[in-house]
């Protein structure tokens, strides 16, 4: 399948990493199965990581059907992502949702979730939805964990309830990085909860080796908004981002934590 859309939004997405000097480090890549479905479980730390997601797994070959907010499809964007075959989420009402991914599934493809339905002011793995889970459960397709880091200083979270959508901060010259973990199996008898506290564990210990490589840390002195407050940046604490939060009764509440220094 040629997808011009998707190719041409690729193109697009590659000048615009030149044109801010951004590089995106991936390690894992070979853990992504060269064909039939896989479910990718990623963090989330700032708005365009599905970029950073796809750019890491482009020598890869395959296409990544992303599960996205569904307002963007309310924009002048949503037409080009109905042509990628991206899958539009509602909060309120996830089940079309499932069902379009499970559907995707069936057909072969590379589906990824960002289980924490939003991005934690903290700079932590917040509680997260099943859904990750549920899809590999059901449909045999193999789970990877992804975690991505450094977006954030260009595009993360709001601070308040009552603060305006944040703004990207187009500095250059930034580093992101993306991790792609072994790939799990999740067996029919396997229970949703249980599975994904182990995700949520397993994001966070990555998420936690990245946020301490000397180039993710901010210089001495630094107002740092964007590096998490348990090691010594000024996020919001862990308590005090719940606020923003916002999630589902049915999303799994945090059994991990962070590792402070």
């Amino acid at each position: 399948m040629r997808e011009p859309t998707y190719r041409a939004a690729i193109a697009a997405g590659k000048v615009v990493l030149r044109a801010l000097d951004l590089r995106v480090r991936s390690e894992g890549a070979e853990h992504l199965p060269a064909e039939g479905p896989v479910v990718l479980a990623c963090n989330h730390v700032s708005f365009p990581d599905f970029v950073y997601v796809g750019q890491a797994l482009l020598g890869t070959g395959r296409l990544v059907r992303f599960l996205c907010r569904g307002d963007i499809w309310d924009s002048r964007a949503g037409t080009f992502m109905e042509r990628m075959r991206h899958v539009p989420v509602d909060r309120e009402a996830p089940a079309a949702a499932y069902l379009r991914a499970r559907s995707l599934l069936r057909d072969g493809e590379v589906v990824c979730v960002f289980p924490e339905a939003g991005i934690s002011a903290a700079y932590a793995v917040r509680a997260m939805m099943p859904g990750a889970v549920a899809l590999a459960r059901e449909t045999g397709a193999p789970l990877l964990p992804v975690t991505v880091w450094g977006g954030q200083r260009l595009w993360g979270q709001k601070r308040s309830l009552d603060a305006a959508f944040p703004q990207p901060e187009l500095a250059r010259g930034r580093t992101i990085d993306v991790r792609v973990g072994a790939p799990w199996h999740v067996p029919p008898t396997a229970d949703l909860v249980e599975t994904t506290r182990r995700l949520g564990a397993t994001l966070q210990a990555t998420l936690d080796g990245l946020q301490r490589l000397p180039e993710h840390r901010p210089r001495p002195g630094e107002w740092a908004p964007w590096h998490p407050a348990h090691l010594g940046g000024h996020a919001l604490e862990r308590e005090a981002s719940y606020a923003l939060d916002g999630m589902p009764r049915s999303a799994v509440t945090p059994t991990w934590a962070p590792v402070s220094d």
